[in-house]
């Protein structure tokens, strides 16, 4: 006899449909044969579906079984399947019924008990079937929260295989869950949140923040160890604007592919910080893999990616940064296929001055002669520079400053302003698909023409500081980028001089100042 129910798989972030069909009953020695390219997390659901069905009170086949999950050129990998082989070998035994199977797509791991376990890519997956125009998702309880994010697809979670068989069979009532009701909705805890105002002083690194983050613009700070750089990038997204439904759906259903949200600590409605290590490899940065999947570039989509001790990195892995900083997407092409993930992020990076750190630190002696200092400086390339908007030194507090300054701005007086500006610039490149696209950072050339306007004196002051920093075309753009934010959060129409002026000093690197 032949069952059939309808999974998904997913290749990068996006499902794509899977039919596993079953066929029981054929002569020869009872076997189990599965075929369609799976790997060997869904080779290995036989000994899990069979234990999960006799501990459920049902008999495992005595016949030879064939398991199909079709197309055969899509790769299957992971354990979601062992629900849907479940329920399409009962349907063969005729313990569940086949009527109406066809609305739903289905998904989940069985534990030996019976009991479902979480799966990624749940919400890639709701997606998928409201595409098909299904009926609804059945999906273990503690992946149906991000799955119900999706709106217009009824999403059932069920505990075991036991509640996924009786609600099909209409023994029992399981309602679909309320989006409303997804604990990603949630704020973090107090314990976990952070605030600008527990950073004292450095009233210049907080205004180029308030300017990157008002108008998308990447970040690098660079002071001598114990400035408080680290402190400041971890309360970044505190002060950004929140995000759009749309945009947080794309955040979920990145972490979603990758895993991130079966951790509870991560079901916050917030944009996402990573902090990848140094040692990180390129494929851990950009993304790859033999199936290929996302990296720290892309987890960090509509978020923060911060790189501390930026000449740490290795330099093949700043390198493959420089498109996707630009393009805002990753296209990784590997023998299992290919994809294109987004990565929209704002850089925030930090180093130090010089190898040692104290170079131009007025309470400790530098040791660094000037060709180390050259040489550290020289991992960041020159055109991985350019794309980085602001460069902001952080000179490091005296115990008296730290012992008496008061505390700073709050995080919620911050954002307002970034929110203010944000808007301007919302209304200003409304024909913009992507939200994240409608920031003064995401600018086309056209558009720096555009809205982007010097008069003559302007222009002259602009190519002299270019002249005498020696900087590129590229660099050009990126100041009159951070002008127009900076004229922006100044609630000005026009790019007035002191705007300009103060977007010039923020090329410190460009003017060599530690050499």
């Amino acid at each position: 006899m032949l069952g059939v129910t309808h999974s998904a798989a997913l290749v990068g972030v996006d499902a794509h449909p899977v039919q596993v069909e079953v066929n029981t009953g054929e002569f020869g020695e009872p076997r189990f044969i599965l075929v369609g390219l799976p790997d060997a997390a869904v080779k290995e659901s036989q000994d899990r579906v069979f234990s999960a069905m006799a501990n459920t009170g049902f008999r495992t086949p005595l016949t030879r079984t064939t398991i199909n999950l079709a197309p055969g050129t899509l790769r299957k990998e992971g354990p979601a399947y062992d629900l849907p082989i479940a329920l399409a070998i009962l349907v063969c035994m005729e313990k569940c019924t086949s009527a109406g199977l066809d609305d739903f797509l289905i998904a989940g791991e069985l534990s030996l008990s019976g009991k479902t376990r979480p799966v990624k890519g749940t919400l890639a997956m709701a997606m998928l079937a409201k595409k098909l125009g299904k009926r609804g998702l059945i999906v273990p309880t503690e992946s149906a929260d991000e799955a119900a994010l999706v709106g217009d697809i009824a999403v059932y979670p069920v505990d075991s295989l036991d509640d996924a068989v009786r609600f099909l069979n209409h023994e029992k009532i399981i309602h679909p869950l309320p989006s409303r009701q997804s604990s990603f909705f949630q704020a973090p805890p107090e314990s976990k949140r952070i605030d600008f105002s527990e950073v004292k002083g450095q009233h210049a690194v907080r205004r180029a923040v308030e300017i990157a983050v008002s108008g998308g613009h990447n970040l690098l700070m660079i002071g001598s160890p114990g400035s408080g750089k680290s402190m400041i990038a971890k309360r970044i997204p505190t002060i950004m604007p929140q995000p759009q439904m749309d945009e947080f759906l794309e955040i979920l259903s990145i972490q979603s592919a990758a895993g991130t949200t079966l951790s509870n600590d991560n079901r916050y409605f917030q944009r996402p910080f990573r902090s990848p290590h140094h040692t990180i490899s390129d494929v851990g940065l950009l993304g790859g893999g033999s199936i290929p999947g996302p990296g720290e570039v892309s987890l960090a989509h509509n978020g923060v990616l911060f790189l501390d001790e930026l000449p740490e990195f290795k330099r093949s892995a700043l390198e493959v940064l420089r498109q996707p900083l630009e393009d805002g997407q990753v296209t990784i092409s590997r023998s299992a296929g290919k994809i294109t993930l987004p990565c929209s992020v704002m850089l925030v990076a930090a180093m130090n001055p010089c190898p040692c750190g104290y170079t131009g630190d007025s309470s400790r002696e530098c040791r660094c002669s000037v060709p180390q200092i050259q040489r550290y400086r020289s991992k960041i390339s020159g055109p991985l520079l350019d794309r980085i908007d602001l460069h902001i030194e952080a000179p490091a507090l005296r115990i008296e400053e730290l012992r008496n300054a008061q505390p700073g701005e709050s995080s919620a007086v911050m954002r307002e302003r970034c929110e203010k500006a944000r808007a301007v610039q919302n209304g200003r490149f409304a024909e913009s698909v992507q939200a994240s696209d409608r920031c003064n950072a995401r600018m086309t050339h056209s558009q720096i023409r555009a809205h982007c306007a010097i008069n003559k004196e302007q222009g002259d002051l602009l190519q002299q500081a270019m002249e005498q920093l020696s900087l590129s075309a590229r660099a050009y753009d990126r100041i009159l980028k951070v002008a127009r934010t900076i004229a922006d959060l100044a609630g000005e129409e026009n790019i007035d001089t002191p705007h300009l002026l103060e977007a010039i000093q923020y090329r410190s690197l460009d003017r060599n100042l530690f050499y």
